[in-house]
């Protein structure tokens, strides 16, 4: 627990230094949804493999986990640009996630992940803002929030495909996140579990906590620009409190740093 303390102390004091924040007041935590509330990943990439192979095109189930955070229309044109040349249609678009969304529908259903219910008891503990931003638009999972984690995602406080013109790993999705719950990027932290995720995160300027909860190597999390790593939801459930805690230990050491500024 020491070490880990210390590791996540010199992570929030690097990315002070990177940032230029100077101090952070954390108010609000923004959540990925697929393999970050819902263990939901595995069903995904079947899905997504089933619909491309239903157009004829050959997928490494596991590429997928590297797209995850894009919008559909995101992943389906990475496929389009490297073996047509050019992106999905409109149509093309519908019918490949309309086949994917019902493939995932047929599967069993999806279990929330181990460990965010103690994560959410603590950001109620400390009064923080659940916000969701999530490049999915799978209405079976989103549909399920509510009974899942009631009166913690609220609606008004929810960043889905259909609230951008550009998903993860562009900034947007998170920058709408902010914008939603009425907090700077120097007041809230990012739990990712994907490579866009955490580049979107970082280009947003927010703390970013990675948990891999795929077959991703932990390099390409960091590469991405994660500022700490965990090696699952369990793991980081067992130390939030603390972090929470190491945010406003570092807030209260910056101000006694800069005694003289302001709002």
């Amino acid at each position: 627990m020491i070490n880990i303390r210390m590791d996540i102390r010199e992570s929030i004091r690097q990315f002070l230094v990177s940032s230029g924040y100077g101090r952070i007041r954390l108010k609000a935590v923004l959540f990925d949804m697929d393999g970050v509330l819902f263990d939901s990943m595995k069903n995904h990439t079947l899905a997504w493999q089933k619909a491309m192979a239903a157009r004829g095109i050959s997928a490494d189930r596991n590429e997928f986990y590297l797209y995850e955070g894009c919008t559909g229309k995101g992943t389906i044109d990475q496929f389009f640009r490297r073996i047509y040349g050019r992106e999905a249609n409109e149509k093309e678009v519908e019918q490949i996630y309309q086949a994917k969304s019902r493939f995932f529908n047929e599967m069993p259903t999806v279990e929330i992940m181990p460990g965010i219910r103690d994560i959410l008891f603590d950001l109620k503990k400390y009064g923080l803002k659940a916000i969701l931003v999530t490049g999915s638009a799978q209405h079976s999972l989103l549909d399920r929030l509510e009974k899942e984690f009631p009166g913690v995602f609220l609606p008004a406080y929810r960043v889905t495909a259909a609230d951008v013109k550009q998903g993860k790993p562009s900034p947007e999705p998170y920058l709408r996140g902010l914008a939603k719950a009425g907090v700077r990027a120097d007041e809230a932290l990012v739990i990712e579990n994907a490579p866009m995720g955490v580049q979107a995160a970082v280009a947003a300027g927010i703390f970013t906590i990675a948990v891999n909860t795929g077959p991703i190597p932990p390099q390409k999390l960091y590469e991405a620009g994660a500022d700490i790593l965990f090696p699952d939801m369990l793991s980081l459930a067992a130390v939030f409190g603390e972090i929470v805690g190491l945010f406003k230990e570092e807030y209260l050491c910056q101000e006694r740093r800069s005694p003289t500024t302001s709002e």
